[in-house]
């Protein structure tokens, strides 16, 4: 029931409503080709236990389970509005902070798969997604959204995680880390960074990820590159957003939400397999 009605305020929340450029990664990886507007963070592949390690949240975050991933690169940043604005022509972020380093929102799943293929297109690189049904090549070497557990492997610091957060970052003060709890969106990469270099993980806006949704995913997901149920009507997003408590802004936390939604706290970050 506490997690029913967590999933009905959130949707009802949703309907309601970067200047490095090297030729290096923060932590010393190769780079992939020069991108005019983004910065991408190479996360090397492994292994982690993804899911609720404190035992406080809800049964779809259960059971915690080994997980083993290639290797990828992500978004430093959320998606800006000014990213968003340079590929897609128009910027629909309004009245939540307005400006070209805010990350976009008012963005629905399809709007961001949409970026990742006029990207992909940019730097004639494959595009992933088919937009007649949407189904997505992780073979293509173009972008895409992450996976669930792409998502909190890079959240819990990839290879480098040592400890169980509930943050993404290195210690349990959501303050440092995460915009939650207040009036608007903020600026990307005004909190502190987890262990990648990776910023707003948790908070500021939920950020969408590739998969179909399902309650009891975790009971049978496949241990090495898990890519989501292959059938259902919602999507996942992650890391919780600017108006709503630090507890949902868990690296742990799941919830679905119609693909056609999108709202006032509602962005994405892209990725890029490296492999």
């Amino acid at each position: 029931m506490k997690k029913l009605l967590l999933v009905l305020v959130f949707t009802l929340i949703l309907i309601v409503g970067c200047e490095k450029k090297s030729t290096e990664s923060d932590n010393g990886a190769p780079w992939v080709p020069a991108n005019p507007i983004l910065d991408l963070i190479f996360v090397e592949g492994g292994s982690f236990e993804m899911g609720d390690h404190f035992n406080e949240g809800y049964d779809d975050e259960l059971p915690v389970h080994e997980v083993t991933l290639s290797s990828f690169y992500i978004g430093k940043y959320e998606v800006t509005q000014g990213e968003y604005e340079v590929m897609m022509g128009s910027n629909p972020a309004h009245d939540y902070g307005v400006g070209d380093n805010y990350p976009v929102y008012y963005v629905s799943w399809y709007d961001a798969v949409e970026f990742c293929n006029a990207l992909s297109e940019q730097e004639s690189l494959t595009p992933c997604y088919d937009l007649s049904d949407w189904i997505c090549d992780f073979s293509a070497d173009g972008y895409r959204l992450p996976s669930e557990a792409e998502w909190e492997y890079a959240a819990r610091g990839g290879v480098n995680w040592e400890d169980n957060y509930r943050y993404s970052g290195t210690t349990n003060n959501s303050e440092e880390y995460a915009w939650y709890n207040t009036s608007q969106t903020h600026e990307v990469g005004t909190k502190v960074s987890n262990q990648l270099y990776i910023h707003d993980m948790s908070g500021n806006v939920w950020e969408w990820c590739n998969d179909i949704y399902s309650y009891c995913y975790y009971d049978s997901s496949p241990s090495e590159n898990p890519k989501g149920p292959g059938f259902g009507s919602e999507r996942v997003p992650r890391g919780g957003g600017w108006n709503i408590s630090a507890f949902v802004c868990r690296v742990a936390i799941r919830v679905g939400n119609s693909p056609n939604v999108s709202g006032k706290n509602m962005g994405f970050r892209v990725i890029r397999t490296a492999e």
